[in-house]
């Protein structure tokens, strides 16, 4: 059970999932104008549940950290509801690199697991750009890696971060939504930005933020060097390196197997490794 302040509550959403651990967070922020930070699925007993929270406060703002269905699904109902725009970072493919976009358009890279297609802000938020009412104030940060339209929004010591740092498990990076070089420039800037705590979309707050992103930032480069280690010995495609180094259940392994990928793009964009086929989902790498 989170424990928040006065003024921050929160209401976890029913769909816990190997991914989403628990379930989605919603927060809500204010008493008499309240801001719902992602809404969640498309859910009516969920959506229910955070119009019950309000109580005699009304939903005057949405914010989506991104476009992925568990966090956004239930915005466009929610603000149906309660007349309040959603504020975002764009379209669900809005931000992605120019690489990423080429791999989308020429290989097998389509990405899109639990992309919700349809989802389009009312407001289109700019990094740093500050939303405030009376009783509260939002800048939205944008946080790349797991989702390239991934916004974070920082209130005061305390920073929403959606899926980008969670202390249950590392996030999912999984091309072309997910970029691994992204991901490690966030993380170097949340770190740099020293939030006293840190409220993730999945699981409970985190409130050694430092040691948390620095862990993250160690685990991302030993599987690199797992990976590294795992071509010297032979190459392979990104599941077959997958099925080498990880030890998960068979059902966890396609997730196991999109984030080896991002690791593979990223060391590919540097030299590092190579393939003599099309940059897609089944190519075989090798050291270069």
């Amino acid at each position: 059970m989170l424990h928040m302040p006065e003024a921050l509550r929160v209401i976890t959403a029913p769909n816990p999932s190997p991914l989403t651990g628990p379930g989605t967070n919603s927060f809500l922020l204010g008493r008499d104008g309240i801001a719902v930070i992602d809404p969640g699925p498309d859910l009516p007993e969920h959506r229910a549940a955070l119009v019950a929270a309000a109580g005699s406060g009304r939903i005057t703002h949405i914010f989506v950290t991104h476009a992925h269905l568990d966090h956004s699904g239930g915005a466009r109902a929610l603000a149906q509801e309660t007349g309040a725009p959603v504020y975002g970072f764009g379209p669900a493919t809005a931000g992605r690199s120019d690489l990423m976009q080429r791999l989308s358009r020429e290989g097998d890279l389509s990405g899109g697991e639990g992309l919700d297609r349809d989802f389009v802000p009312d407001h289109a938020l700019r990094d740093g750009e500050l939303v405030e009412t009376d009783e509260w104030s939002l800048r939205a940060i944008h946080t790349p890696g797991h989702f390239a339209g991934h916004l974070s929004f920082q209130s005061g010591e305390q920073i929403f971060c959606g899926d980008v740092v969670m202390g249950w498990s590392s996030t999912l990076i999984s091309p072309p939504d997910g970029d691994l070089a992204d991901y490690f420039r966030t993380l170097a800037r949340l770190g740099a930005l020293a939030p006293r705590r840190l409220l993730p979309a999945h699981g409970e707050a985190i409130e050694d933020p430092a040691a948390r992103i620095a862990d993250l930032a160690t685990h991302r480069r030993s599987r690199t060097a797992q990976i590294l280690a795992a071509l010297r010995a032979e190459p392979g495609s990104a599941a077959e390196i997958a099925a080498r180094i990880y030890d998960v259940p068979a059902h966890l392994l396609p997730a196991a197997t999109r984030n080896v990928l991002a690791h593979l793009i990223a060391l590919a964009e540097i030299g590092a490794v190579s393939t003599g086929e099309p940059l897609e989902s089944r190519a075989k790498f090798r050291l270069a």
